[in-house]
């Protein structure tokens, strides 16, 4: 290492050192409780915010349907408790009879009892999931792809058989904030305080995660805003920043599971069908600028459709929509990441704002008040698809059922301590990153001029910053001959987990012709593999035996660490740069639940999975 190169690292060190060294933190940011209506409606009547939480701590605790004791292997760092926040709590008190029967007049308590009679009658029965059917909406009619709000008039805004129960909702609203309170252990454990807007107008998923960094003293001045109240999402950001203005409150909404939202998600127009505009682009990335990519209702960063040169597009697919009913799944470049991020520059060259400009994380969406992202202690999606038996048996009113499941997602944020503030503040700058469940670390930074040897210092963070922006960030242009910008790249196993096959770049920009254009790149891999002219790499090869759902890592690599320069920039052109981290072949949980079933295959799904990690992009615009 020359003279240079080595002041060049002790200035960096010394710049760098008034700032705090950050650390990965591992979450998830979307779990439901028995407070929300669909999971006590499928066997959640016991798993509640505090049980959620000593989970996620890693205390054991009761499976609220089968009654074993469960835990998690590697507990989480922060969780938010996301319950619905139509009908938020109100099967439980329902069921329970504890709603509040002096605030509903002799019409509303009539709505009660026939609530209580019918709800409870599904539940004896084991026909809760049935009950629960009547709130979805029913199969989409607007073949134009029309406003599917106006169009459609049976969804969960529009089935009201309890009466007014806002002062129930407020009683578990109350005890939810209580529990995150309580839970909350700045420097230890982070609970952040957040509920789900649940608008899905004809099966198209629009759902949102809102979450606070605030305590109780400003969250328990408001009721969750629900889809109840209004399935546009540019009326969520609105009561948003009527809310912030009136209380002090800050929030952020978290878009999920964008692959079955019926090409609504990530549109060229608004919900209501009006071109988006650069004052819609503002206050949309304004109020979401991180998006979930991938849980347990599949993987939404790409689609083979949309993406046909890359062979890990198709991960953890899932065609099967939140509707009554049953109809063919139809793939669309704005249910997907990959394409949002490409149509984001192209909306931007025309508005001059860029909406879909977001940060990438994971969650899970359990519905069983359990937070469980990994293979071999996976507990299903909701508490009644938490056994092999009975994985089947949910799905009754849909194509979809337990065997569909994946055992996804984590958030991972960069951040200076495990508090509320901090966290938040790494969601806001989007330094974030997506994993399907293992705590892969990852590192992301793009600069014009790294010193020498900088992919291997041990200060190989301080260097990134100080030299180069980090993912979520925006590389400046620069006046320099067209020269490539540079990005410091390291990726490290999961320390319990599977070796590491490969690191790609995935990069999307618009050509010289305003066409959208992406291309993958393998930047490193393990096990001396060649690539071929075309820039392709053979498998790394498969350890699992599917006889006994075990593998070895007696291939791939634990750790990835590297410098790497676009060969194909162009200073002209607007373009984006993520990094997707493979792991080598694992088993899946399918594999693990037939075989101890003793079927011969598992009855939907793969026998093994390369389980994943994505980060945040960074955006170079010239």
């Amino acid at each position: 290492m020359s003279r240079i190169t080595m002041a060049l690292f002790a200035m960096a060190s010394v710049m760098a050192s008034a700032e705090t060294t950050k650390n990965v933190y591992f979450g998830d940011t979307h779990l439901h409780s028995s407070y929300s209506f669909d999971a006590f409606l499928n066997n959640n009547h016991s798993a509640d915010p505090d049980t959620a939480y000593r989970w996620a701590k890693g205390q054991p605790v009761i499976h609220p349907y089968n009654r074993v004791r469960v835990q998690i292997d590697t507990p989480l760092d922060f969780l938010v408790v996301s319950d619905h926040a139509e009908m938020l709590g109100v099967m439980r008190a329902v069921r329970e009879d504890t709603m509040i029967k002096e605030d509903l007049g002799w019409i509303g308590n009539i709505k009660r009892w026939y609530a209580f009679r019918l709800m409870n009658e599904a539940i004896d029965t084991d026909t809760g999931l049935q009950f629960f059917g009547q709130f979805l909406p029913k199969i989409a009619t607007n073949s134009d792809h029309s406003d599917p709000v106006k169009d459609t008039s049976n969804n969960i805004s529009d089935v009201n058989i309890f009466g007014d129960m806002s002062k129930t909702s407020k009683r578990a609203w109350d005890d939810i904030i209580e529990s995150a309170e309580r839970h909350n252990d700045p420097g230890t454990f982070t609970s952040i305080i957040g509920w789900e807007w649940s608008s899905v107008p004809m099966g198209a998923n629009l759902h949102r995660i809102v979450i606070t960094p605030d305590g109780a003293d400003k969250a328990s001045q408001f009721l969750p805003y629900g889809s109840d109240k209004s399935q546009y999402p540019e009326d969520l950001w609105q009561w948003l920043d009527e809310t912030q203005q009136r209380t002090g409150t800050r929030f952020m909404a978290i878009p999920h599971n964008s692959n079955i939202s019926k090409g609504y998600m990530f549109d060229d127009t608004s919900l209501r069908g009006v071109p988006i505009d650069a004052e819609y682009a503002r206050r949309r990335i304004k109020w979401e600028p991180i998006v979930e990519v991938t849980q347990i209702k599949g993987d939404s960063e790409a689609r083979s459709d949309f993406s046909p040169n890359d062979e890990f597009a198709d991960f953890e697919n899932y065609d099967h929509y939140i509707q009554q009913g049953k109809s063919d799944y139809k793939a669309s470049t704005a249910d997907y990441i990959r394409p949002a991020l490409k149509k984001g520059l192209a909306i931007e060259q025309e508005v001059g704002v860029n909406p879909y400009k977001f940060g990438l994380i994971g969650s899970t969406d359990a519905h069983s008040g359990l937070s469980s992202a990994e293979e071999n202690n996976f507990w299903g999606k909701m508490a009644k698809d938490s056994t092999p038996e009975t994985k089947e048996r949910f799905g009754s009113i849909s194509s979809s059922n337990g065997w569909n499941m994946s055992a996804s997602g984590l958030a991972a944020v960069w951040a200076e301590e495990n508090t509320r503030e901090a966290i938040y503040a790494a969601f806001k700058r989007k330094e974030v990153y997506a994993t399907s469940g293992p705590r892969l670390r990852i590192q992301m930074f793009a600069g014009w001029d790294f010193p020498d040897g900088a992919e291997s210092s041990e200060s190989f963070a301080l260097i990134g910053s100080q030299y180069g922006v980090p993912m979520g960030g925006d590389l400046a242009a620069n006046d320099n001959g067209g020269k490539a910008p540079a990005f410091l790249l390291r990726a490290i196993k999961d320390p319990v987990g599977a070796n590491l096959d490969r690191l790609q770049v995935v990069k999307g920009w618009i050509d010289a012709t305003g066409e959208q254009q992406e291309k993958v790149y393998n930047v490193a891999w393990s096990d001396e593999r060649d690539l071929d002219a075309s820039g392709n790499l053979p498998p790394v090869g498969n350890t699992v035996d599917v006889k006994s759902g075990r593998y070895t890592n007696t291939i791939g690599q634990s750790e990835f660490s590297l410098k790497w320069t676009d060969p194909d920039f162009s200073q002209q052109q607007s373009a984006f740069y993520y990094v997707r981290v493979l792991q080598i072949p694992t088993p899946r949980n399918g594999l693990l639940d037939s075989l101890a079933l003793q079927l011969d295959e598992p009855p939907r799904g793969p026998k093994t999975i390369q389980e994943r990690a994505y980060s945040s992009p960074i955006w170079y615009t010239p």
